[in-house]
């Protein structure tokens, strides 16, 4: 019997012996932004894992996914791709002149979950894509559509948006990280499932108590499956963007 590598071909009851991992699965993706990278552990990102990124409003969450899409697509083994369902791609354009980013990552304006990993399906199988990560930026969760549920019928569900792009990553090896609103308690949007179906969780906040970093936004990684926990980067929001002033350990 042949070892399984295809995870559709996985049928329910194998025995752990026949399964091998891809060799895709045993490498990181770095971001080039060092604080992200560290947060995560030091090595960035797994292949098939989605992370959920909450931040207080005006906390700078869409300038740093911004700066990770931007990184990433200068990194010759990768594809970048940030789908907003949030703003005009012409607002995205203009923060992009404002901080001064270089990276040319693709980008998509669609609120249908099912267009944008069909597009990133596409994307994967075009020559000379075939053998770099996808890296999908999502802004965000909430502005979502399922388009069908399994029943065919129109839905519209943060958890089945959720479940869609986690079943995608698991499939594709492709990484996902999606900016999920707050409400007005400062709490993540939607129910705790949430956190618990993604495999890491990043949040950026805003230093209040602090004299020293009074008003610097506060990035942390709370829940990580696959890395490190623990550290706080306090970094500075600038006009161009994030700046890193300091960083501590939790522990």
């Amino acid at each position: 019997m042949a070892i399984t590598t295809r995870l559709s071909d996985i049928v329910f009851g194998t025995s752990i012996s026949k399964i091998k991992v891809p060799d895709h699965l045993n490498r990181t993706c770095t971001t080039g932004v060092d604080y992200v990278d560290s947060a995560m552990g030091g090595q960035g990102f797994t292949p098939s894992s989605v992370t959920l990124f909450t931040g207080e409003p005006g906390a700078g969450k869409t300038t740093m996914v911004l700066t990770v899409a931007s990184a990433v697509a200068k990194n010759k083994d990768a594809i970048c791709v940030f789908n907003t369902a949030e703003e005009s791609l012409f607002q995205i354009k203009k923060t992009v002149n404002r901080i001064g980013l270089t990276g040319d990552f693709a980008c998509g304006n669609s609120s249908e979950i099912d267009d944008v990993l069909e597009g990133c399906q596409k994307m994967m199988e075009t020559r000379g894509n075939k053998d770099k990560q996808m890296f999908i930026i999502i802004d965000s969760l909430q502005q979502m559509n399922a388009t069908h549920d399994r029943y065919g019928r129109g839905y519209r569900s943060d958890s089945l948006v959720l479940e869609k792009i986690l079943s995608f990553c698991k499939e594709t090896h492709a990484i996902a990280l999606i900016i999920n609103q707050v409400n007005k308690s400062g709490t993540a949007a939607g129910s705790n499932k949430l956190k618990h179906m993604v495999d890491a969780h990043m949040h950026l906040g805003v230093e209040r108590k602090s004299e020293d970093f009074m008003g610097m936004r506060v990035l942390e990684t709370k829940k990580n499956r696959f890395g490190g926990c623990g550290h706080v980067f306090f970094l500075d929001l600038l006009r161009s963007g994030f700046s890193e002033v300091a960083r501590v350990s939790a522990s």
